[in-house]
């Protein structure tokens, strides 16, 4: 609350006007200026470097200092091989002194992109005057920059920018005055560094590591340091550090129970592409069908996590009414029913032919063990295609299965399929247990528009029951491996991109 009760109005963030001040160079016409003119259906309306060896660079000067909180990068009006795929954005008061405000990339397409750029220090904001653009790399390798429109926002209110500008070069000066302090302790300038402490009274480092650097480098008392770096676990004083750290797995091999003249039959044998689900409330891991190497497989077998033991349900679940032999299905199970379905399978292309390519549905009751078909074809049902490396989550709440992606099964020179020679991606799905009803909820599209979903296969897909969405992460589309991550509210019909996997900062590799 500011004076007299009256609510404190944050800093209005407005367009920044600058100049162009510097550039590394330019070619033709493609002059530096031309960054200043959003002009989308201009292919001339940029500023194209001479060459793509480094360092390329614009900076640009702003009017006044400012708090420079965003960048926007306008574009051509079609994808272009000289857009920015690599960038990184510095800033600062003047144009020897810089520090990186954002290292990130533009995606190829014809959408402006907005990003917020680094402006605080200890959660103090502080100002620039000059902000530097230096390209790394074009969606072209071999092809020059080209930067299009850009436009610079945050606040240059002279009431907000000069206590900032105050506190950025006492910081500064601060920081100098550590760096010296490090530079005498290092060199054992002991009379230097007490002096240059006691008279600006700025301490160079956490207390804790100047008593560490007492007992280890003066001392040499290791069983005092190790007490000290304990005491500092125990104060959570390394909590950010391990916040920042990636996770890394530890597995541990399962060895189930087995009793005298058990034999290889009494366990799964080695697959690949079977399918597994877990039920929580039983501890009870079920697996079915996938390939040996040689032939397609139909077992089905439950592995209890309390007992560590195999149980084989069926040797071949197609002989008690249930699906054939399969891999590279897909399977959900329905906890509060006790229910399994399973959709999808692969088929090698000597063996695909109409008949075979339907694609069938069914349903395993835990209770009464026994299986029922719920399609011989859930395409002709309004449901996808015959898939496989698709991804399927239940909703047991309301009782609905959605499935996404999956490359859809063709026969080989059909010539009803115009892109037969082309792979087929498979939608996002709705099932209604209850009505055994399909719904198409989004077709597979290459576009980039926000509530557009580019199909996959190999992706991971989980749903949370609280907050109603599924959760997309990576995959493959033909040649190109995804890293993108978004969700999509299965109540609202909302797609919402979490990361499009072009960001440094995104912290995920491309998954499949």
């Amino acid at each position: 609350m500011a004076a007299g009760g009256a609510v404190a109005v944050a800093p209005e963030c407005r367009l920044l006007p600058y100049a162009l001040h510097k550039w590394s160079s330019f070619s033709s016409t493609y002059l530096p200026e031309n960054i200043l003119v959003d002009k989308p259906n201009d292919q001339s309306s940029r500023w194209s470097s001479e060459s793509n060896y480094p360092p390329q660079y614009l900076v640009l000067k702003l009017e006044r200092p400012a708090i420079v909180q965003n960048i926007t990068f306008g574009k051509y009006e079609k994808t272009h091989v000289c857009n920015l795929k690599k960038f990184k954005v510095f800033g600062g008061m003047n144009e020897e002194n810089m520090t990186e405000l954002l290292s990130s990339g533009l995606k190829n397409d014809y959408n402006k992109e907005t990003f917020t750029l680094k402006h605080k220090i200890d959660e103090q904001m502080f100002p620039c005057r000059f902000i530097k653009i230096v390209p790394l790399l074009s969606w072209g390798p071999s092809f020059n920059f080209s930067i299009w429109y850009v436009e610079l926002s945050g606040i240059d209110d002279p009431d907000v920018v000069q206590p900032c500008l105050n506190w950025y070069s006492k910081y500064r000066e601060q920081e100098a005055i550590r760096l010296c302090l490090k530079h005498f302790r290092q060199h054992n300038y002991t009379e230097a560094f007490e002096s240059l402490q006691k008279k600006t009274k700025i301490a160079l480092e956490h207390p804790m590591l100047t008593d560490l650097h007492d007992k280890l480098v003066l001392k040499g008392d290791f069983d005092a340091c190790e007490e000290l770096i304990e005491k500092a676990v125990n104060d959570g004083l390394f909590n950010q550090y391990i916040s920042q750290q990636e996770y890394k797995p530890r597995w541990s091999q399962i060895i189930p129970k087995s009793t005298k003249g058990d034999g290889e039959d009494n366990r799964p044998g080695m697959r690949g592409g079977h399918q597994m689900v877990i039920d929580v409330q039983t501890e009870t891991v079920y697996l079915f069908g996938g390939w040996d190497g040689t032939q397609d497989l139909a077992d089905f077998w439950a592995y209890s996590v309390k007992e560590n033991q195999w149980t084989c349900i069926s040797r071949d679940t197609e002989k008690e009414n249930g699906p054939s032999a399969r891999s590279c299905h897909k399977m959900c199970i329905d906890i509060q029913r006790r229910q399994i379905y399973t959709l999808g399978r692969y088929l090698d292309s000597s063996v695909r032919n109409s008949k075979s390519l339907k694609s069938d549905f069914y349903r395993y009751d835990i209770d009464t063990n026994t299986w029922m078909l719920l399609s011989e074809d859930t395409a002709a049902d309004g449901g996808p295609k015959l898939v496989f490396d698709h991804q399927m989550c239940m909703d047991s709440e309301k009782h609905m299965i959605y499935t996404f992606g999956g490359r859809i099964l063709t026969c080989n020179g059909s010539v009803d399929d115009s892109r037969a020679s082309e792979p087929q991606f498979s939608g996002l799905f709705a099932f209604n247990c209850q009505c055994q009803t399909w719904k198409l909820l989004r077709e597979d599209s290459c576009n980039a528009g926000p509530e557009d979903i580019q199909s996959r296969i190999g992706h991971c897909m989980l749903f949370h029951s609280k907050n109603r969405c599924l959760y997309v992460f990576g995959g493959q589309r033909s040649k190109t491996y995804l890293n993108d991550f978004f969700s999509y509210d299965v109540d609202s019909d909302h797609v919402d991109i979490i990361s499009d996997g072009t960001k440094k900062d995104s912290g995920m590799g491309k998954g499949i």
